[in-house]
């Protein structure tokens, strides 16, 4: 007769930032017993990186000064301390979650695959690669990067995503990058520093400064300084039109534009596009906003599942995004305390959290714009 695993107060499902900052907040709850499973490595998403893509924001060590180094996720920790770097590269950052992991002794077990989650009475079955786990509370944090998001558009099948290294290979000659956001300025200014003509077609011509704050919503200070270098060069053309189809030529590829005009290059266009919530064994039990990312209520629960939260850039709140680091970090010790809450556990230590400015349970005080 084959026993039941014992029941842990929580699982944490992924090793990026949010499943290593999720189990960091969790230990910080006394005798919370809980694990960490991921199909790769600790960081394998960063691993997977193309060589030449770096962060976005800076990392910088001001700790000791109120000011949390905006890529960590731990407040006593710093990448740009451990690294010794600002941006740093995929490779880099995933040494900076397996440093973190192994100083606090996390318990993870890595080249884990969860297959599937059933709820049953008292919390979760998830049946593992190692075999199955029971967990009285679930915190999928599997990130956005492997499920990459192409244009529907005819011809589709035709394009390198920007999240894949062919993308990333020297291209003489015209390249075509379909989106304008982060991921199309990234990788055409890296083509442009190679020497190629690059076209960027989007309609909502992202790369205008627009109003408001927010960085979810507007180039980053460091992507606006890379176009505008670019741009002196004159090999790099903002379309602010959309695609419609792509075909193969004699020598290259054609983007046909929804105003009529085509768009030539001497190899596949580019699809800077985005991701999809990646939400793997677990769609299922989350309902799904309009917007098409999953409903979440205001401990970042799924609506349709108690006890089953979501941690990482997936999260949804209104109109607010938490697609950066140092955004969804905040919500690590708000669900840890949730979650030690349910078990009866003191959470008391989580303040220190709080201290750092690392744990918002306001979502109110999200949307506030800078003044100047």
């Amino acid at each position: 007769m084959t026993s039941e695993p014992p029941m842990l107060d929580a699982l944490v499902i992924g090793a990026g930032p949010a499943g290593i900052g999720t189990a960091l907040a969790l230990a910080a709850v006394d005798d919370l017993v809980f694990g960490v499973v991921d199909r790769g490595a600790i960081g394998q998403t960063f691993l997977d990186w193309p060589a030449e893509q770096t962060f976005l924001t800076p990392s910088f060590t001001g700790n000791g000064f109120g000011a949390t180094d905006l890529n960590s996720v731990h407040p006593e920790t710093s990448p740009a301390f451990s690294l010794g770097v600002d941006y740093p590269t995929g490779r880099q950052y995933a040494t900076y979650l397996r440093g973190v992991a192994t100083h606090f002794a996390l318990p993870l077990l890595e080249g884990t695959e969860v297959t599937s989650v059933t709820p049953r009475d008292g919390g979760f079955e998830v049946r593992c690669s190692r075999g199955p786990v029971l967990a009285r509370s679930l915190v999928w944090a599997g990130g956005e990067f492997g499920d990459p998001v192409a244009p529907r558009i005819a011809g589709h099948p035709l394009l390198d995503h920007s999240s894949g290294a062919a993308a990333w290979e020297s291209r003489p000659g015209d390249v075509v990058v379909i989106g304008g956001y982060e991921s199309g300025i990234d990788i055409a200014c890296h083509h442009v520093r190679r020497g190629s003509r690059v076209t960027i077609v989007d309609e909502q011509s992202p790369w205008d400064a627009g109003s408001g704050s927010d960085p979810s919503f507007r180039l980053a200070p460091r992507s606006r300084m890379r176009l505008v270098a670019a741009l002196s060069t004159g090999k790099l053309t903002l379309v602010a039109s959309h695609a419609v189809a792509v075909s193969p030529t004699s020598d290259g590829y054609s983007t046909r534009l929804g105003d009529g005009r085509t768009v030539t290059s001497g190899s596949r266009p580019i699809a800077a596009t985005g991701f999809g919530p990646g939400l793997g064994p677990v769609e299922h039990l989350f309902a799904s906003r309009g917007d098409g990312w999953p409903e979440l209520d205001e401990d970042d629960q799924s609506t349709l599942t108690p006890g089953l939260f979501l941690s990482g850039a997936t999260i949804r709140h209104g109109g607010m995004k938490f697609c950066f680091v140092y955004k969804f970090r905040q919500r690590f010790a708000h669900v840890a305390r949730v979650i030690g809450d349910r078990a009866g556990k003191d959470v008391a230590a989580l303040e220190a959290w709080r201290a750092a400015g690392m744990l918002t349970d306001d979502l109110s005080c999200c949307g506030v714009e800078c003044a100047c």
